[in-house]
């Protein structure tokens, strides 16, 4: 035996070895009806049975007087019925939050697709008690019919649904399941807002990261413990599926809970930046520019100048204050006040940033076209004065 194989048979002795030590009996897999006795109260499982089979639920409350960061499970009841009108131009109509779902999806896999299901839904909702969330779960893909059969029933007492990056996730992928089944999606009669965009829009000058999670730390202030992470979520069901042990989904059902609790304490927040800049409420520089620009791109050039001049008081790092500069005075220039934009391309084009060149080319073509304006103004002056037939003389300096 060569020195090279007797080293590899020394290996493999010592990893046999190891897993030898740490190896232990797999249990027999079994049929499992409820959840295991790990957290009963928390999870009360029934199974349900519609004309399409059967499928399981529970409802989860955060009972009134239960705080979630720093917004309180009451805060949602008190909000206005218009609070969304804003932020979607009109599209959703003026709605009790009583009526409002808050919908988050837990899916085989990331990809969307026909090949991918959706094997957890939750529906959060505000109910004078607390704050509910229903969770319709299949344990095995032949009861998807019957969960979407529970579901559309489910949706049909509310009038908005509020979702996170779920006009572009969720929703595709629920219409997909919907017509595999043969069943019609019941998306169309509900008005839809995704919190997703209006988030970035007010937060992507701000934060790294806008994902629901690192907002939940940033905005609400709550670090979670012990969470499983999104991209585990799919194995984990695939366990599930070979084992029947539904105790070790307890984790993507808190999971999910947390994410629907969340999504709807930043509906909380997230449209008052919609509103007027007097009702914003929203007092970081960055925060106030993203919504400035929101209000420049809805067409409304005097509220973006307003919160663009707070949020240079505020205070802005030096990029940011050199762009948000350049976007007021180009406000400025459209709405005809050039008397309001050539300072601030004088500021611009006074010290080293990115937009010095192009405020220089601005201050040339404000300057140029004063002198246009002035010799215009001469000219006609003179010819008002000058008798017909003599020419003007020109004074010299």
């Amino acid at each position: 035996m060569s020195d090279f194989q007797e080293q590899l048979a020394i290996l493999r002795r010592r990893i046999a070895k190891i897993d030898r030590k740490y190896a232990k009996p797999k249990p027999a897999p079994r049929q499992a009806a409820v959840p295991s006795a790990e957290s009963p109260e928390d999870y009360p499982w029934q199974e349900v049975e519609t004309a399409h089979g059967h499928h399981f639920e529970t409802e989860k409350l955060f009972e009134r007087h239960r705080r979630h960061g720093s917004i309180g499970i009451t805060d949602l009841e008190d909000l206005p019925h218009d609070l969304l009108q804003p932020m979607t131009n009109g599209e959703i109509p003026s709605v009790a939050p009583g009526k409002w779902c808050f919908l988050d999806t837990e899916t085989t896999g990331l990809a969307g697709g026909s090949g991918t299901y959706a094997f957890l839904i939750g529906v959060g909702r505000i109910a004078q008690d607390g704050f509910r969330i229903r969770q319709f779960f299949m344990r095995e893909f032949g009861e998807e019919a019957s969960l979407l059969s529970a579901l559309d029933e489910h949706l049909k007492q509310f009038e908005v649904m509020v979702t996170y990056n779920g006009r572009t996730f969720d929703q595709p992928l629920l219409e997909t399941r919907f017509r595999m089944v043969r069943q019609r999606p019941p998306f169309s009669a509900l008005p839809h807002l995704d919190l997703l965009f209006g988030a970035r829009r007010l937060w992507k000058l701000r934060f790294e990261s806008c994902r629901l999670v690192d907002l939940e730390n940033q905005i609400l202030g709550i670090e979670r413990q012990g969470d499983l992470p999104g991209e585990l979520i799919p194995y984990f069901y695939f366990e599930y599926l070979r084992t029947q042990e539904i105790f070790r989904l307890v984790p993507i059902f808190h999971h999910n809970a947390i994410d629907i609790l969340t999504l709807a304490c930043l509906t909380a927040i997230v449209p008052w930046a919609f509103h007027p800049p007097g009702k914003a409420q929203f007092t970081h520089g960055a925060e106030m520019v993203g919504l400035a620009r929101w209000w420049r791109q809805a067409d409304q050039p005097e509220n973006a100048l307003e919160l663009f001049r707070q949020a240079i008081d505020r205070g802005l790092p030096d990029d940011l204050m050199f762009r948000t500069l350049w976007d007021m005075a180009l406000l400025e220039k459209k709405l005809g006040r050039e008397h309001a934009a050539l300072p601030l391309f004088t500021e611009l084009a006074a010290v080293r940033n990115a937009w010095r060149g192009a405020a220089l080319a601005e201050l040339a073509k404000l300057r140029h076209g004063a002198r246009n304006d002035a010799q215009r103004a001469r000219s006609g002056t003179l010819r008002r004065v000058t008798p017909p037939g003599r020419a003007p003389k020109e004074k010299i300096w």
